[in-house]
C-alpha cells in the first residue's frame, strides 16, 4: 500500500500522531526508542533553543519522564548518539512530505488566500570532504510564517528543477499563488505553478535582458500608478507600482499581467533606485496586492532563512553525518513554524520561553 502523507494528514488532526507515519530505517534487532519519540524529542528541544545532538540530549535529560511520555518516549531519555544515528539513516524526503501536509493544512485553516514563496539555501555547516553543502529550497506561507514543504537540490544540479520537484509534493494549490525570484523567471516552472492550478508572480530582471527590454519599452508613462512608504531600520522606501494586461507578443504560458516595480530607498542620505519588472498569471490582482506579494515574498529571508541562520546557528554546525544535516534543518523549520502559528515574534525570545519549563513545550505540542 502507498504511503500518502497528505491523507495521513487529513485523518489525524495533531502532528505528533503523524510522527509515526515516517518510516523507521533502523534495524529491528537492538532497537529500544521508537523513531517517533525521538523526533518528537527532537522536535520539543528545538523549540526550547537546542543547535545540537547534544543539546537534544541534555533537554531530554532534563525534561522528566512524564513529559517524555507524553511524547511518545515512554523508556525514557535517549543518549545523545541514538538520536546522531536515527537522525543520519531517517529519510527527510519522507519527513518533509510529513511535516509540509500537515502544516499545509494549518495555513489553510489561517484563512485567506494562501501566497507562498519560494527560495533556496545552503546549509553551509554540512559541506562534506568535497566542500559541497546540502542546499535546500523552501517554500513559507506569507504572513503565517509557515514551512509548507522542503527538498534538497541535486548535488549535480541546481534550484531551477528543485522548484518544480517542490511543487508536485502539494497535492492541491488550487487558488495559491507563488511568488518567486528572478532566478525562476522560466516557462517551464510557470507550466509547473499552473498544473498545479495555482497563479504565479515572477519578476524579471537584467538577467533575463530580451524579456526585460521589451517590458521596459512599453508605454509605462500612461499607466496609472500605486504608491507605498515605508520606513524603518534608518530608512525609507516608496514602492509604485504600474500594472497592465499582458500584451499578445509575450509569449510566456499563462501571463495575464505585467507590472513595473520601482523602489526609492533613503538611507543615510544616499538614494538608490531600482527598475524591475513582474509578470503574473493572476488577472484580477490589482497592483497594490501585487506589490504587497512581491514585498512578502522576502519574507522567507527574514523569517525563515536568517532565523535558521543567526538564531540556530545553522551554518556552523557540526552536523554533518549522513541525512542529518537536513533533519535537523527540518526541524528548525518545523520549531520556527510552530512558534509563529503560535503567535510569536521574536523565535530566540520564545525559544527561551520554552527552555524555562518543558510543560510549555509539551502543550505547544499537543495542541499542534
Amino acid at each position: 500500500m502507498t504511503f500518502s502523507p497528505i491523507a495521513a494528514a487529513a485523518r489525524s488532526q495533531y502532528l505528533l500522531d503523524l510522527l509515526s507515519q515516517v518510516p523507521d530505517p533502523r534495524k529491528r534487532r537492538g532497537r529500544r526508542h521508537s523513531l517517533a519519540g525521538l523526533l518528537a524529542v527532537g522536535i520539543a528541544a528545538v523549540i526550547a533553543g537546542s543547535r545540537s545532538f547534544a543539546a537534544i540530549g541534555q533537554w531530554a535529560a532534563d525534561a522528566g519522564p512524564e513529559v517524555l511520555a507524553e511524547l511518545g518516549a515512554a523508556r525514557g531519555a535517549a543518549e545523545e548518539s541514538t538520536y546522531r544515528r536515527a537522525f543520519a539513516l531517517v529519510s527527510p524526503d519522507a519527513l518533509d512530505r510529513v511535516l509540509g501536509a500537515w502544516l499545509h493544512t494549518r495555513a489553510v485553516r489561517a484563512g485567506g488566500r494562501l501566497v507562498i514563496a519560494i527560495d533556496g539555501k545552503a546549509v553551509r555547516g554540512a559541506k562534506d570532504k568535497a566542500g559541497k553543502a546540502p542546499h535546500l529550497v523552501a517554500a513559507l506561507a506569507h504572513g503565517i510564517g509557515a514551512v509548507l514543504g522542503q527538498v534538497a537540490v541535486n548535488a549535480k544540479s541546481n534550484e531551477i528543477p528543485a522548484v518544480r520537484d517542490l511543487l508536485k509534493t502539494f497535492a492541491d494549490l488550487a487558488a495559491a499563488v507563488i511568488t518567486i525570484d528572478a532566478m525562476h523567471t522560466q516557462t517551464d516552472t510557470a507550466q509547473a505553478i499552473l498544473a498545479r492550478h495555482a497563479d504565479y508572480v515572477m519578476t524579471v530582471k537584467a538577467n533575463m535582458p530580451t524579456l526585460y527590454r521589451q517590458l521596459k519599452k512599453l508605454p509605462w508613462k500612461a499607466v496609472p500608478a500605486v504608491s507605498s512608504v515605508s520606513t524603518g531600520h534608518g530608512r525609507r522606501a516608496r514602492r509604485t507600482i504600474k500594472a497592465a494586461l499582458a500584451p499578445a507578443w509575450i509569449g510566456f504560458d499563462g501571463a495575464a499581467q505585467v507590472a513595473q516595480l520601482r523602489r526609492t530607498v533613503v538611507k543615510k542620505g544616499k538614494k538608490t533606485v531600482e527598475v524591475v519588472y513582474l509578470i503574473t498569471s493572476d488577472r484580477d490582482a490589482d497592483p497594490a496586492a501585487l506589490a504587497a506579494w512581491v514585498r512578502g515574498h522576502w519574507e522567507i529571508e527574514n523569517r525563515l532563512h536568517w532565523v535558521r541562520d543567526v538564531t540556530y546557528q545553522e551554518d556552523n554546525s557540526l552536523v554533518r553525518t549522513g541525512n542529518a544535516p537536513r533533519v535537523m534543518a527540518s526541524l528548525r523549520s518545523l520549531a520556527i513554524s510552530l512558534l509563529r502559528l503560535d503567535g510569536h515574534m521574536n523565535i530566540a525570545a520564545a525559544n527561551r520561553h520554552h527552555a524555562r519549563d518543558p510543560q510549555r513545550t509539551l502543550k505547544l505540542l499537543q495542541a499542534a
